[in-house]
């Protein structure tokens, strides 16, 4: 897919990102940096690592775990065996000898899944494989996976040298995997360690450029190797960028840069993760400031997670992640995440069940007293959140301090006890195929959420896979929010709970000749009614100071990385003078 970027367009843009990651972009993309990029990875600091994994007396008991758990890290360790029978294909369609500062990450199809694959999670598994069982070929395995895998990877050449924050998280779980273990890095995980190191730190701008997990993982993965080859200065360099990036990137309310439940999920995954480790190695970690950001990041994903399964909105982008996935929970439950940070950050549990992660890690077990307070009604910088007994709803808000990832100001997610009845669309793919192109727009544009459209226009003009120009002004209202976008149309939402009924009122004023309002709905037998739409669990009745025009539609949503299905959305079409809507959710039968 290509864009076009007029000069205009990428000026504004350049002018709401602001001067700092404009500079590192450009800093980055510049002959100059590109030659100094290359430069720091034409020379390799350490040799092919042979034997990166202990070979040392087997390691101590495992921690008193459920049956349950331990079966399934047992059977899962098995797949993995019968999986990695057949040598693993490391790079897709990617070229693995080119010189990976000068690949094209967009040509060979989507690299997300690659990097996914190369991320090495199979490491900790096997680590908790082999202290569960130390008699079996668990140890052999990991062996072999790394020896595979650095001889199929030579030192930055190929698509899983081109990116820093992967090179981080790689490092993450093998120092994770040591540390279970018990064991220090023997002279060929020091060799992949430093060589791991060399490429996150030959590209500091790209990082900083993104506000988002990059500079946060890099700075992680630089401390993480600090202390796992015992180099000072490698970890004050790791620990003063990675308490840097948190203070810029995690505001007092624990809001993320990047307004994305899964990308908040890996910031706390990552964070924890890296501060354990510091724990470990008898380090401080973070700075006392970024530790109380990094608790009210964790407060906040805890509003957003559901108690009974651990699912969280579909906000912003997501990508399947489920980083350092002691507890085998997967990408959907976020509960594991929310236990270990809030013990690691907080002092007290997240009250959402027994966690056997934070038995690996052997954190305290949290005091039955202590734990989050729940509240009707709470504001974050970007999100805005309700609570009743029977149901929870999200509303995304402004303003816009960092870029956007998709056009959904305004979007209401509603949750029906654990039940996503109003939804967002999801993500789809970064770089879908050429027939799936749409993907992007139907998803991560206007039409892919629960807002008002204008003229069949998006919020904002959008300028490449993950930049937007002309972003709309937006900011809270005591129980709502409200947005202007450029061409000066204006809406706000406000929301009020009552239990089993919800009202969203939604005023609009500006130059729009027609306006669409768009309900995504969950999988349910719905049925058009002459002022909304019915089903069995819930019924939206529909209000406007002019003619409405209602449909049932279908639209696309994305449950998982890669994957798209039809989903059904209810469009209120109106036009020109309306100033107001009203929709009324009566949740009729309450989802369990």
């Amino acid at each position: 897919m290509s864009y076009r970027l007029p000069l205009p367009l990428l000026l504004d843009a350049a002018w709401r990102l602001g001067p700092r990651p404009v500079f590192w972009a450009a800093w980055h993309r510049a002959p100059l940096g590109q030659a100094l990029l290359r430069r720091a990875l034409a020379n390799p600091s350490a040799a092919t690592p042979t034997a990166p994994w202990p070979s040392t007396a087997p390691p101590e008991p495992p921690p008193n775990l459920p049956t349950a758990h331990t079966a399934a890290i047992l059977s899962r360790a098995a797949q993995l065996h019968a999986t990695l029978a057949s040598p693993p294909n490391w790079h897709g369609a990617y070229p693995a000898s080119q010189p990976a500062a000068s690949l094209n990450l967009f040509h060979a199809g989507d690299i997300r899944p690659i990097w996914e694959r190369n991320r090495w999670a199979e490491l900790p598994l096997l680590a908790q494989a082999q202290r569960l069982a130390p008699v079996a070929n668990h140890a052999a395995q990991a062996q072999a996976l790394l020896a595979d895998w650095c001889h199929q990877n030579p030192a930055f050449r190929g698509p899983n040298w081109a990116c820093g924050q992967e090179a981080a998280l790689r490092t993450l779980h093998l120092c994770l995997a040591l540390a279970l273990l018990g064991a220090a890095p023997n002279p060929g995980a020091q060799a992949l360690l430093t060589l791991h190191a060399q490429r996150i730190a030959a590209a500091p701008g790209y990082a900083a450029a993104q506000d988002n997990n990059h500079p946060i993982s890099e700075a992680a993965g630089l401390l993480a190797i600090g202390l796992a080859l015992g180099q000072p200065p490698l970890i004050r360099r790791g620990t003063a960028r990675l308490n840097r990036h948190i203070l810029r990137l995690v505001s007092p309310c624990g809001a993320f840069a990047q307004a994305s439940t899964g990308y908040h999920r890996l910031l706390l995954d990552v964070v924890a993760l890296t501060q354990w480790l510091a724990q470990h190695h008898a380090h401080p970690g973070l700075s006392p400031a970024a530790r109380t950001r990094m608790a009210a990041a964790t407060t906040l994903l805890w509003r957003l997670t559901c108690p009974s399964t651990g699912a969280t909105p579909r906000l912003g982008h997501q990508d399947g992640s489920a980083f350092a996935d002691l507890a085998l929970a997967g990408p959907n439950d976020a509960r594991p995440s929310l236990e270990r940070a809030a013990r690691l950050f907080l002092g007290h549990g997240a009250g959402l069940g027994p966690e056997p992660g934070c038995a690996w890690l052997t954190l305290p077990t949290p005091h039955p007293g202590k734990g989050f307070t729940s509240s009707p009604h709470w504001q974050a910088a970007g999100l805005q959140g309700w609570a009743t007994p029977s149901a929870r709803a999200f509303l995304r808000t402004g303003p816009l301090r960092f870029r956007p990832a998709h056009a959904d100001l305004l979007h209401l997610d509603l949750w029906d006890h654990a039940g996503n009845l109003l939804r967002d669309g999801g993500t789809g793919a970064y770089n879908p195929p050429p027939a799936q192109g749409w993907w992007l727009h139907a998803l991560a544009g206007s039409t892919g959420h629960n807002s008002i459209t204008f003229n069949d226009a998006e919020q904002m003009p959008r300028l490449s896979r993950f930049l937007f120009a002309r972003w709309p002004a937006a900011g809270p209202l005591p129980q709502g929010g409200w947005v202007r976008d450029h061409h000066g149309n204006h809406h706000s939402r406000t929301v009020t709970p009552n239990d089993n009924t919800w009202l969203i009122e939604d005023h609009i004023a500006g130059p729009f000749r027609h306006l669409a309002l768009r309900w995504r709905l969950a999988a349910e037998d719905w049925r058009l009614t002459p002022t909304g739409i019915t089903s069995p669990r819930a019924s939206l009745s529909l209000t406007a100071n002019a003619p409405l025009t209602l449909s049932l539609e279908q639209g696309w949503e994305s449950p998982a990385y890669g994957q798209v299905k039809p989903a059904p959305v209810l469009v209120a079409r109106a036009r020109a003078p309306v100033s107001r809507l009203a929709t009324l959710v009566n949740l009729t039968t309450p989802a369990g």
